[in-house]
C-alpha cells in the first residue's frame, strides 16, 4: 500500500517508510557507530531490488581510547599517525576516521584528537577543523582545513519485495585511496550490456571528484578511477549510446563569479574521458529549484523523450525532486520541466534529521509499463520510497517555451 501525504505532489509515500535506517545497518569497525543511511543507487537482479546505500560513520564518544591509540600530527602537510600519550580519556578527545593509505592494504582507522589541541575548532559538528600557522599550510584559505567529523562508505542491501530488505554486513565500496580521504558518497548505477556502472563521489583535502566502479554481481566491484576533476558530483549515465556516443549529465561546482550550481551534459567514447559539456538544466529564480540543481535517478525512455528525475533546492535550501524531459535523439534539448515538485519533504522523516527538510534520490526502477518506485533519502538520514505514474509526470511537466 501506499500513501499520498501531500496532494499538490505526485508520489505516493509507501506506508512502511522509513524502510531502511541507521539502526539496521551494521558498523564496519566496532569503534565506529552508524549515523544515517541515505541516497542509495538502484538496480534490478535476479528478480530482486538491489540498492547502494551510503553508509556514514563517525567514531563512537561512550568508549576510551583503546591501548595503542592513536593521534594525528596536523601541522604537516598531509596528516601523519602518531601514538596518542598514556592518560586522555573519552572526554579528553574527539574521535576522527582516518584512511591510512602507507605500509600495505588501505585501512580506515580511529585517530584520538586532544580536545585542547592549540588551533582546533569543533564548533560545527559536522567538520573537525584544525588551523595550521606554519608551513605552506599556514597562508592557505588562512591556514584552516576541514576534516570531517563522519565518513561515508557503499553497502548494498537486497529486497525480494522492495521493500524488507537484507543488508550486507560489510561495506561494498569503501575509501581506498587519498582522493577518498573523506569518504565515498552518493552512488548512481546504470546498466549497459550486462554490466552495472557505479559512478561515486570521492572526497578528500583535495576536493569532490567522480569515480567509476564495473560490477556484475554486486559482490565484487573493479574501480576504474576518477572521471570527473574537482569540483563535480551528481554524475549520472544514460543506460545506452545516443548518436553513437556514451552521454552523462553532471554537476560541476564552479567557485567563480555567481557560481551557479546546475546540470549539464557530457559525452564519451569509452566513459572515460568526456567531451563536449553544455550546460542543460540550471537554477531558475523564484521556482522550486531556484538555487541549485542536479541530476538523481538514471534517465530512462518514455514515448515522449527521456526523463530525468532530479533534484532542485530553493533559497530557503530545502531539497525537493521534479522531472525534466530531453529529446529522445539529442538530450541536450530540454522539452520540458516541473514547475513544481513531484515530491517535496513533508513527513517527518523527511523535515528533520541530519539535513532538514531533504528529498534527494539516487535511483528509480520500474515496477510495470506505467508505474516505477522512486528510493530516496529523506533528511539525510534514512531511506524511503515513493511510488510514480510516468505518465502522471509526464502530463505534469511544463513546455519549456512558457516556463
Amino acid at each position: 500500500m501506499t500513501v499520498r501525504l501531500d496532494r499538490t505532489t505526485l508520489g505516493r509515500r509507501l506506508e512502511q517508510n522509513p524502510l531502511i535506517t541507521a539502526r539496521d545497518v551494521k558498523p564496519s569497525l566496532p569503534e565506529l557507530e552508524v549515523v544515517s543511511v541515505f541516497n542509495a543507487a538502484t538496480a534490478q537482479l535476479d528478480g530482486e531490488t538491489v540498492l547502494l546505500m551510503r553508509v556514514a560513520e563517525r567514531p563512537r564518544s561512550d568508549i576510551d581510547p583503546p591501548p595503542g591509540a592513536m593521534t594525528l600530527d596536523l601541522d604537516g602537510p598531509h596528516p601523519v599517525l602518531r601514538p596518542l600519550p598514556n592518560g586522555y580519556s573519552r572526554h579528553d578527545v574527539i574521535g576522527m576516521c582516518f584512511l591510512d593509505a602507507n605500509g600495505g592494504k588501505p585501512r580506515v582507522i580511529v585517530a584520538y584528537i586532544p580536545k585542547d589541541l592549540p588551533g582546533l575548532d569543533l564548533r560545527d559538528p559536522r567538520s573537525i577543523r584544525y588551523r595550521n600557522g606554519t608551513g605552506v599550510l599556514g597562508v592557505t584559505s588562512e591556514g584552516y582545513t576541514d576534516y570531517l567529523a563522519q565518513m561515508s562508505h557503499l553497502r548494498v542491501a537486497r529486497s525480494a519485495d522492495g521493500v524488507k530488505f537484507r543488508i550486507d554486513e560489510t561495506p561494498a565500496i569503501s575509501p581506498h585511496v587519498d582522493l577518498e580521504e573523506y569518504g565515498v558518497e552518493d552512488p548512481r548505477v546504470t546498466l549497459i550490456d550486462g554490466l552495472h556502472y557505479i559512478t561515486y563521489v570521492s572526497v578528500s583535502r583535495w576536493g569532490i571528484t567522480t569515480s567509476l566502479a564495473t560490477t556484475k554481481d554486486f559482490h565484487s566491484f573493479e574501480r576504474r578511477g576518477v572521471i570527473f576533476l574537482p569540483d563535480h558530483k551528481d554524475v549520472v549515465i544514460f543506460p545506452e549510446r545516443i548518436a553513437g556516443q556514451y552521454v552523462a549529465l553532471t554537476r560541476p561546482m564552479p567557485q567563480s563569479f555567481s557560481r551557479i550550481s546546475g546540470i549539464w551534459i557530457a559525452f564519451s567514447d569509452d566513459l572515460l574521458k568526456w567531451g563536449g559539456h553544455e550546460t542543460v538544466c540550471l537554477p531558475r529564480w523564484d521556482h522550486w529549484d531556484e538555487l541549485r540543481t542536479g541530476g538523481s535517478a538514471v534517465p530512462f525512455r518514455t514515448k515522449e523523450g527521456w526523463l530525468e528525475l532530479y533534484h532542485g533546492v530553493n533559497r530557503t535550501h530545502r531539497y525537493a525532486m521534479g522531472g525534466v524531459l530531453l529529446d529522445a535523439d539529442d538530450p541536450r534539448k530540454v522539452l520540458a520541466r516541473s514547475p513544481a515538485p513531484i515530491l517535496a519533504p513533508g513527513a517527518a522523516y523527511e523535515r528533520l534529521g541530519l539535513f532538514n527538510d531533504t528529498i534527494f534520490s539516487c535511483g528509480v526502477v520500474r515496477l510495470d509499463d506505467d508505474r516505477i518506485r522512486m528510493y530516496y533519502g529523506a533528511a539525510d538520514s534514512c531511506i524511503a520510497a515513493a511510488d510514480f505514474s510516468v505518465n502522471e509526470i509526464l502530463a505534469s511537466l511544463q513546455e519549456r517555451h512558457t516556463s
